[in-house]
């Protein structure tokens, strides 16, 4: 295997494949295995380039790969897309991998650090907190538009729910299940807030 020097992997969620070739392009073997018999496999590999699609898993696969004395690299999907050949499959998606890595204009990018990881999760859960927020609002504003109440549009008017619901005469049932909504509201406001004070600091 010393005359491998570039493998592609296409990553799966249990299996991965592997594809190996030499200087000149040609194939020199294929495997699929477990994530832990490619760690294996890849630590006993003589040093080479070992390339990736960059997606959820493989900034930090990347790091492991590196560290055992290869050369991690990251491609977005959408570079290797036109290097997918007919008759698609794993193998295939791999071997892609390897030809789109093989073009000197590629554009690569680089694996993220643990601590640029963990920033992008924080960005992406309060993007979460904030969809659920406002689907929140949205299901105060169409549950009391079902009883006849049409409140103003926004953020303000569901902080100052309580008030709302004294002015109107509503089921007993449809205020204590409207109040469980406004303590999820204010629940996921407060859980943005602090996410939005770390994210400053």
């Amino acid at each position: 295997m010393s005359n491998v020097t570039l493998i592609g992997i296409d990553i799966g969620k249990h299996t991965f494949h592997l594809h190996a070739q030499d200087k000149f392009g040609n194939e020199v073997s294929r495997k699929k295995c477990s994530r832990p018999q490619m760690m294996r496999f890849l630590a006993n590999h003589p040093p080479c380039t070992v390339v990736m699609e960059a997606c959820a898993g493989s900034h930090c696969l990347a790091r492991e790969i590196k560290a055992m004395g290869h050369e991690a690299k990251l491609i977005s999907p959408q570079f290797v897309k036109p290097f997918v050949k007919s008759n698609k499959n794993d193998f295939v998606d791999a071997q892609a991998i390897c030809e789109a890595a093989s073009r000197p204009s590629m554009r690569f990018v680089t694996p993220k650090s643990p601590d640029q990881q963990t920033l992008s999760v924080s960005h992406r859960m309060r993007e979460s907190l904030i969809r659920d927020r406002t689907k929140t609002v949205n299901q105060m504003h169409g549950f009391l538009l079902e009883f006849g109440v049409s409140l103003p549009t926004g953020l303000a008017v569901i902080k100052r729910l309580a008030s709302v619901l004294e002015e109107h005469d509503l089921p007993v049932r449809l205020v204590a299940l409207l109040q469980r909504l406004h303590e999820h509201f204010v629940y996921l406001s407060e859980q943005i807030k602090v996410l939005d004070e770390e994210l400053a600091s």
